[in-house]
């Protein structure tokens, strides 16, 4: 019986659940938003925020930035994500005291069954929202050209046909 046993194995060996957690906490914080099961994002959620905690702790007067920096780049994969940690993702949070991340249900898995999750930081930078609005612009453009397109070859399309007519 596992009464008293507190986290979650995820069917998985130490090494592989490290792993895991540091590969899902990067991501996070190079995406700000990451999709998977509910279970993974449960477990990893509250090393999460307590990374950016530690951030803001560095950050703060008084605060050992150094030290933070190397124990955020024990668990963050990336150097650059570490970077963005310190110099994008903990300033907007220092008014808040936790509940850094959001966790929406998105419904099963279609595979398995698996419970997915969106999981996100609260407050979200203007540099994603600008990606996406730039990838949506994109996207628009692209439709317009291929309207475009289509025309044109209806247009070619009649011109074929008025000239086999005569």
């Amino acid at each position: 019986m596992r009464h008293g046993v507190a986290g979650r194995k995820l069917g998985r060996n130490a090494a592989q659940r490290n792993a895991l957690w540091r590969g899902l906490i990067t991501e996070l914080f190079r995406h700000e938003r990451i999709s998977t099961t509910e279970a993974k994002a449960r477990s990893m959620r509250g090393d999460a925020e307590h990374l950016i905690t530690v951030a803001k702790h560095g950050l703060a007067d008084g605060g050992n930035n150094v030290h933070a920096h190397r124990l955020a780049d024990a668990v963050i994969l990336d150097p650059e994500v570490t970077k963005r940690l310190f110099n994008e993702i903990a300033p907007r949070f220092t008014d808040r005291p936790g509940g850094y991340t959001r966790m929406v249900k998105v419904g099963p898995r279609l595979g398995d069954g698996a419970e997915m999750v969106v999981l996100e930081l609260v407050e979200r930078g203007g540099a994603v929202t600008e990606s996406k609005d730039a990838k949506a612009t994109d996207t628009k453009a692209k439709a317009t050209k291929a309207k475009d397109a289509k025309a044109k070859d209806k247009a070619k399309d009649k011109a074929k046909d008025a000239k086999a007519k005569k």
